[in-house]
C-alpha cells in the first residue's frame, strides 16, 4: 500500500461513522481506529421549585458556650493528657467545689503515654471551680482546679 492510498483510507475513516477498521493480506496489514472522546449527556434533573413560604430559615450562628471566669488562682495542667479527678474509677474526687485545700496536696491526676502525672496544688484556700470533667483530655496550662 502507498502511502497516497494510506492517506486515502485514513480520511475515508475519519469521515465515516466506523470507529475501527482492520486490513490483512499476504504482505500488508494495518489497523486503524479512531480515537474520539464520545460524551454522553446525562439528563439533567431539575429540582422542584421551592415556594417561598417554604424556604429554609436562617440558621443562627452556634453559641460557643462561654466558661465562666472564676476569680482565683489556677493550678493548670502541666502537660498534655487526660485529666482524671480521682485516684480510681468509683473512688472519691480528690477534691471537690468548697474544700479547703493545702500546698501541695494533690487535686487530680493527668495521664500522659500511660504515666499517671499527680497534680499538686500551688495555692492554699477554698476550690470555687473545677472547669474540667473527669475523662477530659486537657492542654498544658488548662487550667484544672481555680482556688480563691
Amino acid at each position: 500500500m502507498k502511502l497516497e492510498e494510506m492517506k486515502e483510507l485514513i480520511q475515508a475513516l475519519s469521515d465515516s461513522d466506523v470507529d475501527k477498521f482492520e486490513y490483512k493480506d499476504d504482505d500488508f496489514s494495518v489497523k486503524l481506529s479512531k480515537n474520539e472522546t464520545k460524551v454522553i449527556a446525562a439528563p439533567e434533573f431539575a429540582a422542584p421549585p421551592v415556594p417561598a413560604a417554604a424556604a429554609l430559615p436562617q440558621a443562627a450562628p452556634e453559641s460557643v458556650p462561654v466558661k465562666e471566669e472564676v476569680e482565683g488562682n489556677a493550678v493548670t495542667a502541666p502537660l498534655v493528657g487526660t485529666f482524671y479527678s480521682a485516684p480510681s474509677e468509683g473512688a472519691e474526687p480528690f477534691v471537690q467545689v468548697g474544700d479547703t485545700v493545702k500546698k501541695g496536696q494533690i487535686v487530680g491526676i493527668v495521664e500522659a503515654m500511660k504515666l499517671m502525672n499527680e497534680v499538686e496544688s500551688e495555692f492554699d484556700g477554698t476550690v470555687v471551680s473545677i472547669p474540667v470533667n473527669n475523662g477530659d483530655i486537657v492542654e498544658y496550662g488548662e487550667p484544672l482546679v481555680i482556688i480563691r
